[in-house]
C-alpha cells in the first residue's frame, strides 16, 4: 500500500502560550478524529508531528491513523523554523519509502506549516535542507498579524493567513487540514497521482485566507 504521509510542522514558541496552543491541541485532537471517520484517509494517512521552539522536536514519528496519541505540546522559547526544516528533512528521507524498479514507494509527503512569528534562527539553511528532501505540496500558514508571511513565502507558493490566533481561528484552520488531507487520499487513491496543487484542495473558511496561490 502506498502511504500518504503528512507532515505537522507547528509553532510552540512562546507567543503560543496560553488560548493559541490549546487550540493547536485541540486541533489535533479534532484533525485525528476527522480523518479516522474517512475510509480514504484511515487507508492511505500516515501524520507525523514536529515542534518547533528554541529547538525542533519530532514528538510523533510517522504514524498510522488508528495508532496515532496526541502528543503533549507546550508553549516556551523562542522559534527555531530553520531547525524545523531541517528536521523536516531528515524525517522525510528516512520515514518516507522511495520508488524503486520493483515497487511504487510512498506519495509525495504533504507538509503543513503554521508558526505566529519570525524565525530566530538561519531558516535559509534549513529552507536548503527542506528543498533537497523533495517534499510534494507544502502550505505555510501565517497565525496572526505577528507572523512572518516573507519567510513563508520563501518556503511555499501556497501561504494562509488566519486574521487572528485566537482558538476559533485556529480551529478553522486544522478543519481545513483535515478536510484537506481527506480530500488528498481521495485524490491519490482514484487518480493514482501526487496531489497538485491548491486548487485541489477544499476553499478556505472564514477567517483562513489564501495569501498567494
Amino acid at each position: 500500500m502506498r502511504r500518504l504521509p503528512v507532515y505537522l510542522l507547528l509553532d510552540t514558541s512562546t507567543s503560543m502560550r496560553g488560548e493559541p496552543i490549546n487550540a493547536v491541541r485541540d486541533g489535533l485532537d479534532l484533525l485525528v478524529s476527522t480523518l479516522r471517520q474517512d475510509p480514504y484517509a484511515l487507508e492511505t494517512a500516515y501524520l507525523s508531528v514536529i515542534t518547533f521552539d528554541t529547538s525542533a522536536k519530532q514528538l510523533v514519528p510517522l504514524t498510522e491513523l488508528t495508532d496515532f496519541q496526541t502528543p503533549s505540546i507546550e508553549a516556551k522559547g523562542a522559534t527555531s523554523l530553520g531547525e524545523a526544516l531541517s528536521l523536516a528533512a531528515e524525517c522525510i528521507g528516512r520515514e518516507v519509502q522511495k520508488s524503486d524498479a520493483e515497487t511504487k514507494g510512498d506519495w509525495k509527503p504533504l507538509v503543513f506549516l503554521m508558526t505566529d512569528g519570525a524565525p530566530t534562527d538561519s531558516w535559509q539553511r534549513g529552507l536548503k535542507d527542506f528543498r533537497a528532501a523533495k517534499p510534494g505540496m507544502v502550505i505555510c500558514c501565517a497565525a496572526g498579524p505577528g507572523a512572518d508571511t516573507k519567510v513563508l513565502e520563501e518556503i511555499s507558493e501556497i501561504v494562509v493567513t488566519l486574521d487572528t490566533a485566537d482558538g476559533a481561528t485556529i480551529a478553522s484552520f486544522f478543519k481545513w487540514v483535515s478536510a484537506s488531507i481527506t480530500t488528498s487520499s481521495r485524490k491519490v487513491d482514484l487518480s493514482k497521482n501526487d496531489v497538485g496543487g491548491i486548487e485541489e484542495l477544499p476553499p478556505t473558511p472564514s477567517g483562513v485566507n489564501l495569501a498567494k496561490g
